[in-house]
């Protein structure tokens, strides 16, 4: 049966600016940025919305430990009514919110295990609630093994899968973001069933959600092969190149740097060449920022250097001619020139090779 052949992805303006954090590629999740406010019926009243002003009025000042302790005794109780649970639930997620000294005190009262069992309630409102609680409360790297240890994982994965709001869903991948900066848990988070739930949020989500998905899954991948492969398989290479191809998305750099950690595996880059990323990552080293052009040359040569096909492929696309002003640019950084000049001399082989065979024939 014959293969597809690879997509052709429409090219915006040859200007691959990104919108994206200047002070690098990738910026942490930020705590709590669905608002306290959202404009959904998960909202409740009037009085509701009331009550979270109030609460957002003192969400970054210090809150004693009674206080801290009264909330999370009121949280953990078999017998408080729905509307103190959401109380209490929505005052310690912005109590979290913005202090770090707070984070701390939150952790040490016992309020992980019962905010982990509000993302299983049938409450909506309790469950983004708890999911939101539970990033802010890790921006404090004190806090992440405990929340970890305690159970997070599992009940994190299923609110990214089926949280009951777009802000609950990419709350829990920014969770499970900072989780996965602890050693050995970025395999254990990827074996919970992450990977697919992000690479689809990366396809379907809203601007944030696709930047939350990129972020977690280069932090998953970066440094796990069984991440890489999971990312692979479940399709993660298209979305990727489809943002990369488009200078609008805001994401570029994001997702070539995405790209470039799965490229590493021999799986990845024949996924890409599939799905028609050599066309993509030239124009970026052709027309992109410093920093695109970089981790397009990066990724090209990761593409070439074990398979000759791909170099020709490469080489038949134009990618020596921006390449070799690369190499010579006064602006680029050596180690960049250097590696420039690796993947030129690898692209000339094949080219070299074809030639003295058709001079032999001839």
């Amino acid at each position: 049966m014959e293969s597809e052949s690879p997509p052709m992805y429409r090219y915006m303006p040859r200007s691959y600016s990104d919108s994206g954090d200047s002070s690098g590629a990738f910026s942490d999740c930020n705590s709590d940025r669905s608002g306290e406010f959202p404009p959904s019926p998960l909202s409740g009243s009037a009085a509701s919305a009331s009550l979270h002003r109030i609460l957002l009025s003192c969400a970054a000042v210090d809150s004693s430990d009674e206080v801290i302790d009264s909330l999370v005794a009121e949280l953990s109780s078999p017998n408080t009514d729905l509307e103190s649970l959401r109380r209490a639930a929505t005052e310690l997620r912005l109590l979290a919110k913005h202090n770090p000294d707070n984070r701390i005190r939150i952790a040490r009262a016992g309020a992980v295990r019962p905010l982990i069992s509000l993302l299983s309630h049938q409450d909506p409102i309790l469950q983004e609630n708890g999911v939101t609680a539970l990033l802010n409360l890790s921006l404090c790297d004190e806090n992440k093994a405990p929340i970890a240890e305690a159970g997070a994982i599992r009940p994190l994965v299923k609110a990214l899968k089926s949280g009951p709001t777009a802000a609950a869903r990419e709350n829990a991948a920014c969770a499970l973001l900072r989780l996965s900066q602890l050693d050995g848990l970025a395999t254990a988070i990827g074996r919970a069933g992450a990977i697919p739930l992000l690479v689809n949020l990366l396809e379907t989500g809203g601007p944030r959600g696709k930047k939350d998905a990129a972020t977690t899954l280069y932090s998953l991948c970066h440094g796990s092969r069984e991440n890489k492969l999971q990312a692979v398989q479940h399709g993660a290479v298209r979305p990727l190149l489809e943002l990369m191809a488009d200078s609008e998305s805001g994401m570029v750099d994001k997702a070539a740097y995405v790209l470039h950690a799965l490229v590493t595996t021999s799986e990845g880059r024949d996924a890409a060449v599939q799905e028609g990323g050599i066309p993509v990552l030239v124009e970026m080293v052709e027309a992109g920022t410093p920093r695109q052009t970089e981790i397009a040359t990066l990724a090209l040569l990761q593409i070439c250097e074990e398979n000759s096909m791909y170099r020709t492929m490469v080489a038949r696309e134009g990618a020596i001619p921006p390449l070799v002003a690369l190499s010579q640019s006064s602006d680029a950084r050596p180690k960049l020139k250097t590696k420039a000049e690796a993947l030129i001399e690898l692209l000339r082989k094949p080219r070299s090779a074809s030639g003295r065979s058709r001079g032999a024939a001839e």
